[in-house]
């Protein structure tokens, strides 16, 4: 046996069916319970039970056949002298309802002039067919005189319901606007910002790659540990200039103006971030306990800019400082770890305190990946960045750990 699967709207619109046919049936008791009227109550019944459970998808078909079907069993009833009880319109109230409330206004008033004619004509035929004392007049018109207020409640209902669908569509409407006028907002702000980073940084950076590149022509001239600094700042200097050309064209238009040249960073670049630590001064050391191969690169990526992050720092707050960089990896975590101690450099400008944009952007991408970073002083003068990111972390997707792992 196949199961019967009712929706809610399906069960409810059968149950209120049932409510609309079940008066009659109690009211018949009390007015005819002769065989004749039984019989055509319960054609009629049934037949308005199935009309009822569909008025909402063929609203104009289910008044035409409860009308019809109420006429007909009326008209034979009294034709064998049995009497149907008033509330036999009960469900003939409820159709018309039916079709205030889901039929357009026009053809809703049509189909409500139309059933009016169908009574008028089902009288005349009553007159017809019945006997003297059976025939139908004004006591019809009384007894159906109620059903058009049902109608006019329907199209009330109706009238409501497109009101609210239409408050909702322009809250909707409203909301949409609202939110492509925020972005607009953001883009221009982001190519302002562009523009600006261009005219002050990229400037600036591009000027200092060409120096550079300068005294690396007359690298003769220079000892030995010098051309080696040289070399490092046009390096850095060229990495910078791409890294901001990406950046800007990200700002400008949500995407690069192009590809990538090279990979993202790595934990296995981590050796060359501190060499070049060491060429600037500081006195950096690398300690790595685990292994890193299977490890997302996203996760590497994050690891990669916290170390370098604070290196950086080091540069510009503690000169010739020792830095211990510390990176454990475990079979549920990433720990990275930077210490640096007080400055050593003697004689030398200090470089002003920045404004803390470094260490809020680190802490929010350890937090993307659902990790936490926290920095401070140390009790010698220095300071510690020190950042724990899970292994199975929220903000990296299956996908990319599987593409990781045959990447690798």
């Amino acid at each position: 046996m196949i199961p019967l699967r009712l929706s809610r709207t399906r069960l409810l619109d059968l149950l209120l069916a049932a409510v609309a046919v079940l008066p009659a049936l109690v009211d018949q008791v009390t007015t005819d319970t002769s065989r004749p009227a039984w019989t055509a109550l319960t054609i009629y019944a049934v037949v308005a039970l199935g009309a009822l459970s569909v008025r909402k998808r063929w609203p104009l078909a289910g008044l035409a056949v409860v009308l019809v079907t109420l006429a007909g069993v009326a008209i034979w009833s009294a034709s064998q002298e049995a009497q149907l009880g008033n509330l036999v319109v009960l469900p003939l109230a409820f159709s018309v309802y039916a079709v205030g409330a889901y039929c357009p206004l026009t053809r809703a008033f049509l189909a409500l002039v139309g059933a009016a004619l169908i009574v008028c004509v089902g009288v005349a035929i009553n007159h017809a067919t019945a006997p003297l004392d059976w025939r139908g007049g004004s006591d019809v018109f009384a007894t159906v005189a109620p059903v058009p207020v049902a109608w006019a409640l329907g199209v009330v209902m109706q009238s409501h319901r497109l009101t609210l669908s239409t408050v909702r569509q322009r809250a909707a409407d409203a909301e949409r606007e609202h939110h492509l006028l925020a972005d607009r907002a953001a883009a221009a702000e982001r190519v302002r910002i562009a523009r600006d980073m261009h005219d002050v940084v990229a400037h600036s950076l591009t000027l200092l790659v060409v120096h550079a590149e300068t005294i690396r022509a007359r690298s003769g001239e220079l000892p030995v540990w010098a051309r080696e600094q040289v070399d490092s700042l046009a390096v850095a200097g060229r990495q910078a200039t791409v890294e901001m050309r990406e950046l800007l064209g990200l700002l400008r238009n949500g995407t690069a103006d192009e590809a990538p040249r090279a990979p993202a960073p790595s934990l296995g670049d981590l050796p060359a971030l501190v060499e070049a630590a060491r060429l600037a001064g500081n006195e950096a050391e690398l300690r790595v306990a685990g292994e890193r191969e299977d490890l997302p690169k996203p996760l590497q990526l994050t690891c990669y800019r916290v170390v370098q992050e604070s290196l950086a720092n080091a540069r510009r707050h503690a000169a010739g400082s020792a830095v211990r960089v510390d990176l454990e990896i475990t079979s549920d975590a990433v720990r990275v770890e930077v210490v640096s101690g007080p400055s050593r450099a003697r004689g030398r400008e200090a470089m002003p305190r920045g404004a803390g944009v470094g260490l809020q952007g680190m802490r929010e991408r350890v937090a993307t990946l659902g990790g936490e970073l926290s920095a401070g002083r140390t009790g010698e003068g220095g300071f510690r960045v020190a950042a724990r990111i899970p292994r199975q972390a929220p903000g990296l997707k299956a996908g990319e750990r599987e593409r990781d792992r045959s990447d690798g």
